[in-house]
């Protein structure tokens, strides 16, 4: 203990010297929106490389879970494959296909970090623009909606989950296609708050929430969650509608970054319409 103190007292200038350096950069990171977003792209191949190292020997121990679930969601999509080349036999369409290209391209990503206990939660992935990965891209899963890119870097990336308060999804009631705004409500993991539906509408638990289409990050029917209650708060015209998540954010490990590939078009087409 006494050469502790001797330590600290030798070198107490220095410490308080380092000290006030971390506290200074973290007031300029916090409070500059420049030095802020700098920072973060920055560190995202530095914390990239490190969250990554531990995430391989997670990989190991999670291969089961992983290799079941990546079997069911081949078994889904080659049921929809043989169904859709069934139909297609069954009701032919003489006509050409007048298609360019596919509204969105989807690439595959590992997750190397994520958080799910904090007002704000984030997620890293381990692919960047090297990858093509830009910000403002959707990110989903076989499960439902994730969460969308905000910082790149070259072989990593960034975003906000659905459990982050400052994210806001464009979501709607499936079969009756009523659409409003999804939210975290900061408390569970598992449950977010489907605003703006008025209380006319006619609403049931277990309904499911999808995207609505209504934005240019997500294509429209991408699954949300469940409605697993609702009220109407007094005084007002709209639903407090609680929704059940369907993407589980403690066991996530694989993803898909979606890219609009009309995305500028319909910036630059909806930007015509500012002040009107």
């Amino acid at each position: 203990m006494r050469s502790l103190f001797r330590f600290l007292a030798r070198n107490y200038f220095l410490m308080m010297f380092l000290a006030l350096e971390v506290i200074s950069v973290v007031l300029m990171v916090s409070f500059n929106n420049y030095q802020r977003v700098t920072f973060l792209n920055s560190s995202n191949s530095m914390f990239g490389e490190v969250y990554e190292r531990f995430s391989t020997m997670d990989d190991y121990f999670s291969l089961g879970r992983t290799n079941a679930r990546l079997s069911a969601e081949n078994a889904s999509l080659r049921k929809q494959l043989y169904s859709r080349i069934a139909n297609q036999e069954k009701y032919p369409i003489n006509r050409p296909d007048t298609v360019d290209a596919p509204a969105y391209i989807f690439t595959s990503a590992k997750v190397i970090s994520n958080s799910a206990n904090k007002q704000f939660n984030y997620i890293t992935l381990n692919k960047g623009s090297r990858q093509g990965i830009k910000p403002d891209m959707g990110i989903i899963n076989d499960q439902g909606v994730v969460g969308v890119i905000t910082n790149v870097s070259p072989n990593f990336s960034t975003g906000l989950s659905i459990l982050n308060k400052r994210l806001g999804i464009p979501a709607k009631i499936s079969k009756i296609n009523y659409f409003g705004n999804l939210v975290w409500d900061g408390e569970h993991y598992n449950t977010a708050d489907l605003k703006e539906i008025p209380f006319h509408i006619i609403v049931n638990v277990g309904d499911t929430i999808v995207t609505s289409g209504y934005s240019n990050v997500f294509p429209e029917g991408i699954m949300i969650g469940t409605i697993t209650k609702f009220d109407v708060e007094s005084g007002t015209n709209f639903y407090n509608i609680k929704v059940e998540l369907s993407t589980n954010f403690k066991t996530l490990k694989y993803v898909e970054v979606v890219q609009n590939t009309k995305r500028a078009e319909l910036i630059k087409l909806e930007s015509n319409n500012t002040g009107e």
